[in-house]
């Protein structure tokens, strides 16, 4: 997809959302919530599904979800990228959905969605394990059969909000390839360990797994395309979140640049400066216009164009967002570095999110195997 363009509901639902998380997600509420082991505000997060109905964005209006797209998901999520809003978003309002509308049974999206476009559940998918690697060929954790349920052992780790959620999603292999399990949060034999990560913002786990029943969900057959697809929704939404990270970066940059004065003078008036927040300019523009075309791709292209435009805005906005957080710190200077002022909070998200579903690196990868280069 090669344009795209919003229309005046999308302006409409960018300036709610704005307006909403500039009051919610503030600097205080954010490094109130980082420190908090829970990660997020519970009455945030009910206004959220009560007030804006957020959680139920893509949910299908016949599971109690507003029935929107990935267009729309994008725009939310840049929202919440410029103000590092602490929530379980990207795990229960985009990641789960995104993989059971993929890969669940229809009784199986009736049970869970509903509770998840109310906000009432938390939900999340296991799938990375041990080795760290994010490629869906690489899961081992194989589904036992016990009577009539299944049974889970192994370990799972870097799941988001995995500490909390109510519902976990597991991709684990049967004879057919790889299947989707439910477990619940407080399953017996299930292990879970909140890690230790640069971004406090977002929260990591690990999961592990003694022996724990499980509820196979998914549709017969190997679902690996499935949750391909599932994730490189995710990774659109995530881009998108990064790009509203990077205009932020240059909207506090600029900002500092025109009010800081040195030697009687504005520091934006000096050369260096101005050359880094032209930078920042181009680069935020690209990332967004990246994040864009992968929004608009996956709300309407298929698995193949999805999955090559998220790995195309992932390997941009990450670099992009990565590069404009470590600017920002220059710009401010000695100030930058200190635990006291945001920029450090933006350059961990930055990091962080980088890593998250694959590096800039791996991406590109996937890229060049795509076009057969």
């Amino acid at each position: 997809m090669s344009e795209f363009a919003f229309t005046e509901e999308h302006d409409e639902l960018r300036d709610t959302v704005r307006r909403f998380v500039d009051s919610k997600s503030t600097e205080q509420a954010v490094r109130a919530a980082m420190e908090s082991e829970r990660g997020y505000d519970p009455d945030v997060w009910a206004q959220m599904a009560q007030q804006m109905g957020l959680q139920g964005l893509v949910v299908p209006e016949e599971h109690g979800g507003a029935g929107l797209g990935w267009i729309e998901l994008g725009i939310v999520m840049e929202q919440m990228g410029r103000t590092l809003l602490c929530a379980p978003y990207l795990s229960s309002a985009v990641l789960a959905p995104a993989t059971l509308l993929a890969a669940a049974t229809p009784d199986a999206q009736a049970a869970l969605l509903p509770g998840i476009a109310a906000g009432e559940t938390i939900a999340t998918l296991a799938f990375v394990e041990e080795h760290g690697s994010w490629d869906l060929d690489t899961i081992g954790m194989r589904a036992r059969r016990d009577g009539s349920t299944w049974r889970l052992e192994g370990t799972k780790t870097y799941v988001l909000d995995g500490h909390t959620a109510d519902v976990v999603l597991v991709a684990a292999r049967v004879d057919e390839g790889l299947a989707l399990f439910q477990v619940a949060g407080d399953a017996a034999g299930l292990r879970r360990v909140l890690l230790p990560t640069l971004d406090l913002t977002r929260k990591l786990a690990r999961l592990d797994f003694d022996g724990v029943q499980a509820e196979r969900i998914s549709v017969a057959g190997d679902v690996t395309d499935a949750l391909a697809r599932a994730l490189a929704l995710t990774v659109a939404a995530l881009a998108a979140e990064q790009a509203g990270g990077t205009q932020r970066c240059l909207e506090m940059s600029t900002e500092f640049a025109r009010t800081r004065l040195q030697f009687g003078r504005p520091i934006g008036s000096f050369q260096a400066i101005k050359h880094r927040c032209a930078d920042m300019l181009v680069e935020a523009e690209f990332a967004k216009s990246a994040a864009y075309h992968a929004t608009f791709t996956a709300a309407s292209g298929s698995s193949e164009e999805i999955v090559t435009a998220a790995s195309l805005a992932k390997s941009y906005c990450s670099e992009a967002f990565f590069h404009a957080a470590a600017e920002t710190i220059q710009v401010h200077g000695g100030m930058g570095f200190t635990w006291e002022h945001p920029a450090h909070l933006y350059f961990k998200r930055a990091k962080s999110s980088a890593m998250l579903f694959g590096e800039a690196v791996e991406h590109r990868e996937r890229l060049a195997e795509q076009l057969g280069l």
